[in-house]
């Protein structure tokens, strides 16, 4: 009989137990679910944010079939190697400041990884979880993929992270998971409250700041953990355009900022940003 305690290193998430620690008066999550498979949890939690669905509601997957990663790639991952969780947003902050959304995710995720599994990692420009130094330095452990609702104003952040993936599982050579960069732990209960408690944390600060990712700490936050900045980099621009230059920060809507020496400095809204050298002592 398969059960899904068969493998012992990947046991199921405990609905009602993480229901016990994380809707709680007070807390960020106002409802949370644990399904054994969706297509995607992003596509399912947007379906529920037309149908009204609260601020702060969370869905989390064991497996997906369908998962979503950015530019309209695919997320693949073995049931229960990973953590596959969406969260519903309904902003109160103006639309503009809704850019920093993303980012505010990976720094969210970013800590979480530091506090639950002891493991350091950087964020590459937006929001890539990487591995920040060593043998799987820039190899990347996780993404993150905000899409906003049809017809209503709600956004929808959808994270994921390669727990358990072991060598062979891995979707693409430059992919890694926690436990493979050294993790002290992969507890993906531990990983999850963790997570949605420094999201809720981010979240509150940056939403009573109005938006502004500078009042909130949101910016410095980041800066400090994208490993991005200061490397040479080439940007992959939609419609085939290019531009390659020194990564020298983001500017107040989150945008990576690349100096070049013929353009000076451009602002990178959206696309593919590929480092072209590690950081000296890397």
């Amino acid at each position: 009989m398969v059960s899904a305690y068969n493998d012992l290193d990947r046991p199921p998430l405990d609905e009602r137990s993480v229901q016990r620690a994380l809707m709680t008066p007070g807390g960020f999550v106002s409802a949370i679910r644990v399904l054994p498979s969706v297509e995607s949890t992003n596509t399912a939690l947007l379906g529920a944010a037309e149908d009204g669905a609260p601020h702060a509601s969370v869905l989390v997957a064991e497996e997906q079939t369908a998962g979503k990663g950015r530019l309209g790639r695919t997320w693949t991952a073995p049931a229960r190697s990973g953590l596959f969780t969406s969260i519903l947003l309904r902003p109160e902050a103006p639309s503009a400041a809704w850019t920093w959304l993303p980012l505010l995710a990976g720094v969210a995720a970013r800590e979480a990884v530091a506090r639950a599994c002891r493991l350091e990692i950087g964020l590459k420009w937006p929001n890539d979880l990487v591995a920040a130094s060593g043998e799987l330095a820039d190899r990347k452990l996780g993404g993150i993929l905000c899409e906003t609702a049809r017809g209503a104003s709600a956004v929808v952040a959808g994270i994921g992270i390669n727990v358990t993936l072991r060598q062979h599982e891995l979707p693409v050579p430059q992919a890694a998971s926690l436990a493979l960069a050294g993790a002290e732990s992969t507890d993906r209960d531990t990983l999850l409250r963790a997570l949605l408690r420094s999201f809720g944390d981010w979240y509150n600060r940056w939403s009573e700041a109005g938006g502004d990712a500078e009042a909130a700490g949101l910016r410095d936050a980041y800066l400090d953990a994208c490993v991005t900045i200061g490397r040479e980099v080439r940007a992959e621009l939609p419609g085939g355009r290019t531009v390659t230059g020194r990564a020298s920060g983001v500017d107040r809507s989150g945008a990576l900022l690349v100096t070049t020496a013929e353009q000076g400095e451009t602002a990178i809204g959206a696309g593919d940003v590929i480092h072209l050298r590690p950081e000296a002592g890397n």
